[in-house]
């Protein structure tokens, strides 16, 4: 425990036989629960997770009873009861797994092997999963690769249980090292996909949106649909999104960029850029519309979906113009020109007055 809150670390994995064991053996001893999430793998990554099962003393964090309110004759607790009934039946919508303890309760390395490879937001959502039928308060997520500082850890988890802060996330564009030490293929598509997602989130200063090394509070994981964060690399842009639509609060730590210490990397920036590219287009309007339109209506939303249209509604002149412009003896009438430039200046005004409002609205929930 850390001042007296429970504290779990939830640790994706793929095909990690050789790391694994880094990560449990370095793992702070203030964790109350290891949560590995096996995705799968075809090497031996169960079999080296499942020898530490029973290597440490036990740790009993009982599981959370969604049966009790239920037994209460009261109906001012009718709220409560139903999310009770559906926190229990949403297991169905997660990938299928098995833990594979036989007293998860008990025991401080929980085993959770994935029946079909999920990815690894999948994983992290199974182990969000298990945290949350846990009561945990405060839910790491460390990888499985060993590429992060166990040391930090604490200092990723305090905000959390002292401040109350939802949702901390490690930091490594602000270390001085970061320039050196991330490959530079990496640095440049990690600041691109930084920039796209302050936007489509709402949490404008943030950095460094593709680390996983963060926590998350007991109130922000039962706040949002585990089952429905983006299964793949894309899953850290989708979880700053989902957290921002239910007004979560976040603080960024600064942390090292580790890298050469034994991992592979399973990711491939050319082919995830993308798919992410268009998850976070998504995002943007389904932020748009649930926080903005239907929870509390904001004068940004048809801000910023005037400017779009008034952009869209331009792209006929701007043809007109570029055709004329490369045809001999061909001119563009002036009143083409001044619809363009007015529908140009119009949507530029509409959006950068929605940007600085949605800058303004979401300065509060940046600690």
């Amino acid at each position: 425990m850390y001042k007296n809150k429970t504290v779990a670390v939830v640790v994706p994995c793929y095909n990690e036989e050789a790391q694994i064991s880094m990560v449990i053996d370095t793992m702070p001893e203030f964790v109350d629960k290891i949560v590995i999430v096996n995705d799968l793998s075809k090497d031996k990554t169960s079999q080296v997770v499942t020898e530490y099962i029973n290597k440490f003393p036990e740790v009993h964090i009982p599981a959370r009873d969604y049966d009790t309110k239920s037994k209460i004759n009261n109906i001012y607790m009718t709220a409560e009861q139903v999310l009770d009934r559906k926190n229990k039946e949403e297991i169905k919508f997660f990938t299928p797994h098995e833990v594979v303890n036989e007293k998860p309760e008990h025991d401080r390395v929980i085993l959770i092997n994935h029946l079909e490879n999920g990815g690894v937001g999948a994983a992290i959502a199974t182990g969000y999963k298990w945290c949350k039928d846990y009561d945990i308060d405060c839910s790491a997520v460390m990888a499985g690769d060993g590429q992060m500082d166990p040391a930090e850890l604490e200092s990723i988890c305090k905000p959390v249980i002292e401040d109350g802060i939802d949702y901390v996330k490690g930091n490594r564009l602000i270390h001085r090292s970061s320039w050196f030490v991330i490959p530079k293929t990496r640095y440049f598509g990690n600041s691109i996909l930084s920039i796209l997602t302050k936007i489509a989130s709402g949490y404008w200063h943030v950095s460094d949106t593709q680390t996983g090394y963060t926590a998350i509070s007991k109130s922000a994981i039962n706040s949002i649909k585990l089952y429905d964060i983006y299964k793949r690399y894309g899953m850290p842009n989708d979880m700053l999104v989902k957290l921002n639509i239910t007004f979560c609060t976040l603080k960024e730590i600064e942390i090292k960029p580790v890298y050469n210490v034994g991992e592979q990397s399973k990711m491939k920036v050319t082919k995830v850029i993308l798919p992410i590219m268009w998850l976070l287009c998504k995002s943007f309007f389904k932020r748009m519309w649930i926080k903005y339109l239907f929870r509390d209506f904001h004068p940004l939303f048809l801000l910023y979906h005037m400017g779009i249209f008034l952009f869209l509604a331009a792209i006929p002149f701007l043809i007109d113009i570029l055709m004329n412009a490369f045809q001999i003896g061909s001119a563009t009438s002036f009143q083409t020109m001044i619809i363009f430039i007015f529908l140009i200046i119009s949507g530029s005004q509409s959006l950068f007055f929605a940007m600085w409002m949605d800058i303004q609205d979401n300065e509060r929930l940046y600690k």
